[in-house]
């Protein structure tokens, strides 16, 4: 009974515990067993918070026999990436440096979580500041795959969607400042959602005006991502492009009603100058049969604008330079070989260079903006082939089919870079599995601030695929 808890998703738990039929504490319990059991295997935690959530979950107990009114989240266990901070319990953003910091406060997407009675278990694992795709570093070590010891989680997320997918708990907060949440969601066969620009707030960033990372939910199903989104979501002080934000009723609006007909969508399978796997290919011919059975109009987009890599590395690399340059040139004992190499790549980059890149984001957001007048979707596969060997070098060849090409990131996640630049919702779902077992992802993009409408086209066709009984065989 106590791994069966655990394959309870949130929604189901919500409801359980507020009819009184499960006991958060039982519920905690169950999860923390299965983590201490699990994380030698998986290598997913940097740390399990045993005694604060047990102590958590008996305040939600509590609460509960009081007949206190619940919070949408009341005793659901979740975990939590570690660049996000958490108060009272250590936050080491994957580096040596931090390896003891303790937080003196929450970030506000965490209380905000804290308040709608959620349960903190775990702090998952992330590379060094959530630096790169995939999800190693000096402090921990890797964090292999859900599905297969032989391969990478994926990243910087890996850790909490390894957590997630492994049933460890139902859902995790994750960020994604180029892909770090659809990536791994897309290799554990989860769904990762990157919400609009200014829905969510990211208390820790530092440019609040420039910055395309986002604190985002990670859940086995679109209906969970919906319940942590209307818990997540909503305006802040803090954040300028936050201000007027409605929150709609997100777990109703996800609900897969009605079909997609007179919907639009373009999709295309690789852009201009990449190619994806042939079995990826296949997976995602099959979901686009699945979004024109439920009526969809399907359009090819055209694909020679998302060579975005370029003004990515300028505008991205500069604000790693910014932050870290001072301490990898004080520390360059704690820091890997590889995030000071990341840093190193804009080392001539100048203020011209950086303004220039971002002219040309606005260019490219104005012609996002010009995809989505006419047509109410953009699909395309998550990542061009399954998740990478779990010994990859973030520096190293991307194989691809027996095609070797000399970088990773431009080859293998061209298209979930784009749609933080431009602040348009991305979710990955899961849309099939190749060798080795291996999940597929495909990504679909709304409308700005649609995010409710594309929540619901992703319920339709997480329902036409029929895959949410398939769960890794771990534990």
């Amino acid at each position: 009974m106590s791994d069966e808890l655990c394959f309870m998703t949130a929604t189901a738990l919500r409801r359980h515990i507020a009819h009184r039929e499960l006991s958060p504490v039982e519920v905690t319990r169950a999860v923390l067993e299965r983590a201490e059991r699990l994380q030698p295997e998986l290598n997913c935690l940097i740390t399990i918070c045993a005694d604060e959530a047990l102590a958590q979950a008996k305040e939600a107990e509590q609460a509960l026999m009081r007949g206190e009114p619940l919070g949408l989240l009341h005793g659901v266990p979740y975990t939590c990436k570690d660049v996000i901070d958490t108060q009272g319990i250590r936050t080491t953003y994957g580096s040596l440096l931090h390896a003891q910091h303790v937080p003196t406060r929450d970030a506000e997407v965490v209380a905000r979580l804290r308040r709608q009675g959620a349960v903190l278990v775990g702090k998952t694992t992330t590379p060094e500041f959530a630096a790169k795709c995939l999800t190693d570093a000096p402090l921990f070590g890797r964090t292999r795959n859900a599905w297969s010891a032989a391969h990478s989680s994926g990243g910087s997320s890996g850790g909490t969607a390894v957590a997630v997918a492994a049933s460890i708990a139902p859902i995790g907060v994750a960020t994604d400042g180029g892909g770090s949440t659809r990536i791994p969601a897309a290799c554990n066969g989860i769904v990762g959602l990157k919400q609009s620009s200014g829905l969510v707030p990211h208390s820790q960033a530092d440019d609040v005006y420039g910055n395309v990372t986002f604190v985002t939910p990670m859940s086995r199903t679109v209906a969970d991502t919906a319940l942590m989104l209307q818990v997540m979501a909503g305006e802040d002080a803090g954040e300028p492009w936050s201000t007027g934000v409605e929150v709609p009723d997100y777990v109703k609006a996800s609900a897969p009603q009605g079909d997609l007909r007179g919907k639009r969508v373009l999709y295309r399978v690789a852009p201009e100058g990449r190619i994806v796997s042939a079995e990826v290919e296949r997976a995602f011919h099959i979901s686009l049969a699945h979004l024109q059975a439920l009526g969809a109009d399907l359009i090819e987009m055209p694909g020679n604008a998302f060579d975005i890599e370029p003004m990515w590395r300028v505008i991205n690399h500069t604000v790693w330079r910014t932050c870290y340059a001072d301490m990898a040139r004080e520390h360059p004992q704690m820091l890997s070989a590889t995030f000071q190499k990341q840093m190193a790549l804009v080392t001539s980059v100048s203020g011209v260079d950086y303004q220039k890149a971002m002219f040309e984001r606005t260019r490219f957001f104005r012609f996002v903006q010009s995809l989505l007048s006419d047509n109410d979707l953009l699909a395309m596969p998550t990542l061009t082939r399954t998740a990478l060997p779990i010994e990859q070098d973030l520096f190293g060849s991307l194989e691809i089919d027996g095609q070797v090409f000399p970088e990773v990131r431009p080859n293998w996640f061209p298209w979930t870079m784009p749609f933080n630049l431009t602040g348009h919702p991305a979710i990955s779902l899961p849309n099939g599995f190749g060798a080795f077992g291996l999940p597929i992802g495909i990504q679909l993009v709304g409308r700005l601030r649609k995010d409710a409408e594309l929540l619901r086209c992703a319920a339709l066709l997480e329902r036409s695929q029929g895959l949410l009984d398939r769960r890794p065989a771990i534990g």
